[in-house]
């Protein structure tokens, strides 16, 4: 990436973080342009909601920008890529109904444009373009059918307007509109099952695009979620929220499963952030339904929890997706974790960033995620206490769903940080990797310091989510200092001692087997092989057979896929020249809901071309039929 282009991606980045954190501090600010747009005109105003988002996206682009300094031709040298980060930080201050479509539809056009960085050189990059382009601009079509219709029952577009005409609303309309938004932010947020896009994209897309999509982008589903679900609309009915907390069991159960099985390293972290974005949307939903039941303090405790999680998850997994690029860059396009192995010695500083990173991943102190999962722990956990069947019945089981994503999320990073960094090398490709430039490396300090001081003081975020819950009508749960205290409830958490602890128990055990076992140790004696020789990398575990017992215990929902074919010589049944054993695990939703979609789709296309006959007479009845249509319509609609 050319120099120019970093320094004004860094400066967008600085730009949003700055202005992010004053309006957390209580600067809020807003600005009309009626110049910019026809008939609506450009409305943009920041609040606490607005600021949190802003400054997670700035701090995120601001490392990604120093990052991606380190690749000489990297995305968006010229002016695509601070301007599609621009349009990032300003979706969430947007403050009407067109301004917001405007930016979601550029933010949409210029993350596409990013992705298909290299159609040229791949074709899995231009499919990866086709689904990202055709997932987007569905959501962005229900978007807009779902906008439309609040802004004509509201009788204005502004989110002044929409926040007072949501009560004169009718509950059918309500939830109608809340439908057709919830399944275009969903979608853009990669919740199953709106998340075929998200695994392709994040594949093929350049490491930086990876980091900044997978840490920023998908933030923006949760934000629309939060800003016309509970914002706008005003809690509308339980029935919203059981339906969000359902969808963020199902795509954080379902998103690990699937990580756990992928052997892509990049594919995997894509995985991982549905299913993150999964556990977030969990807690939202349960603040929804806590705000209905009349509960302001478990509903701020709730999104407090979600939120949290968010920060936590944007800087992690960018962390994690820029040391996936800097491991693709490396070893020359190499993604596979059964072909790399080795890269701890040979990229030593990546490989400590990433197991930083994998550590917030998979929510265990010291790790950065651990706090915000216990936090969304706590809010389940005593909103038992709510009365009501769906209470009793929906929060057990996500309490369940969070602990059993933790646990695969465990298996999964240590499948990929043992076999991908401290295997043997399996291939050429990483027995020659080197370790990433100055640039590379210091983009993923940063973001490793912002892992590690969130790790040990969360708490610092504890006033900054007070406001924001605050703006949505829920009760502030949190204050300030190092670690967390809950208001709402009894129960506090200091992860520095944590940190602290876990540090002198292991410098003790360290010291403990030291001091008693003093006897020199033999050297130069070889080590009992039974004859078989030296082990060679083949024999060691792959991702592949890692996973193997995983994939038998969820056997049923991940439906492999394997097929065996033996060929024999040809003189003799009796004797084999060939054995060919094939095994994949697709991922089943897409196999069962969107190949029939596309068959379907791809038959309509093949029958209407008997439509286009050449003949003008018949074009002409058809646009005839098709006025006369409108018309009966529009007379029968009035």
């Amino acid at each position: 990436m050319s120099a120019a282009g970093s320094l004004a991606t860094a400066g967008v980045g600085a730009a949003g973080l700055a202005t992010g954190c004053a309006a957390l501090g209580g600067a809020g600010w807003s600005a009309s342009y009626p110049w910019l747009l026809p008939l609506g005109g450009v409305r943009l105003e920041v609040d606490a909601l607005s600021g949190l988002f802003m400054a997670v996206a700035g701090a995120v682009i601001l490392a990604v920008a120093v990052y991606a300094a380190g690749f000489a031709d990297g995305p968006g040298s010229g002016a695509l890529l601070p301007c599609s980060c621009a349009v990032l930080i300003l979706v969430p201050a947007a403050a009407s109904v067109s301004t917001f479509l405007l930016l979601w539809e550029l933010m949409a056009v210029g993350s596409l444009v990013l992705v298909l960085g290299e159609h040229r050189e791949r074709r899995a990059v231009r499919e990866a373009g086709v689904w990202y382009a055709v997932m987007t601009q569905l959501g962005f079509v229900l978007l807009l059918a779902g906008l439309g219709l609040y802004a004509a029952r509201c009788g204005g577009e502004t989110f002044a307007a929409l926040r007072a005409g949501a009560s004169g609303m009718g509950p059918l309309s309500r939830g109608i509109v809340f439908v057709l938004l919830a399944l275009a932010f969903t979608s853009k947020a990669g919740i199953v099952p709106l998340h075929a896009w998200l695994p392709r994209a994040y594949a093929e897309a350049p490491g930086p695009v990876s980091a900044l999509m997978s840490a920023t982008m998908v933030n923006l589903g949760v934000y629309g979620i939060i800003r016309f679900g509970l914002d706008l609309l005003g809690g509308g009915s339980a029935w919203w929220w059981l339906g969000l907390l359902a969808a963020g069991g199902v795509s954080a159960v379902y998103g690990v499963l699937q990580a756990a099985m992928a052997a892509d390293l990049k594919r995997l972290l894509a995985y991982s952030s549905s299913e993150n974005m999964g556990l977030v949307l969990i807690g939202v939903g349960a603040g929804g339904l806590f705000a209905v039941d009349g509960d302001r303090r478990l509903a701020g405790l709730a999104l407090a929890a979600a939120l949290l999680h968010l920060v936590n998850h944007s800087a992690f997994k960018g962390l994690l997706f820029c040391a996936a690029g800097s491991v693709v860059r490396a070893t020359g396009g190499v993604r596979d974790l059964d072909a790399l192995g080795g890269l701890r010695a040979r990229m030593p500083v990546t490989a400590a960033f990433f197991a930083l990173g994998a550590l917030g991943a998979v929510a265990l102190p010291p790790g950065n995620g651990f706090a915000g999962e216990w936090l969304l722990l706590q809010s389940l956990i005593h909103g038992l206490a709510v009365p009501g069947v769906a209470t009793a019945v929906v929060l057990p089981l996500a309490v369940a769903v969070i602990a059993l994503s933790a646990g695969l999320s465990a298996a999964v990073f240590v499948k990929a940080l043992g076999v991908g960094f401290f295997a043997r090398p399996r291939g050429t490709a990483a027995a020659g990797a080197y370790e990433s430039p100055p640039p590379m490396l210091a983009g993923m300090g940063l973001l490793a310091a912002a892992c590690a001081g969130l790790a040990l003081f969360p708490g610092v975020l504890g006033p900054a989510l007070d406001r924001v819950v605050r703006v949505v009508g829920a009760e502030p749960p949190l204050g300030g200092g190092a670690g967390l205290r809950l208001a709402a409830v009894s129960a506090a958490l200091s992860p520095l001692w944590v940190a602290a602890a876990l540090t002198a128990a292991v410098v003790g055990t360290v010291t403990l087997v030291r001091v008693v076992a003093r006897r020199p140790r033999r050297t130069g004696a070889r080590l009992w092989d039974c004859g078989g020789g030296a082990p060679t990398p083949r024999m060691a575990y792959t991702a592949t057979s890692f996973a193997e017992p995983l994939q038998r215990v969820f056997d049923q929902v991940l439906a492999p896929e394997q097929d065996v074919s033996v060929t024999p010589v040809r003189e003799s049944a009796y004797l084999v020249e060939r054995v060919r054993f094939r095994h994949r695990v697709p991922d089943r939703i897409e196999h069962r809901l969107y190949r029939p979609v596309l068959e379907a789709m791809a038959w309509a296309g093949r029958s209407s071309r008997r439509l286009a006959s050449g003949s003008v007479h018949l074009y002409l009845g058809y646009g005839f039929f098709g006025l006369v249509s409108l018309l009966v319509v529009l007379a029968v609609g009035w």
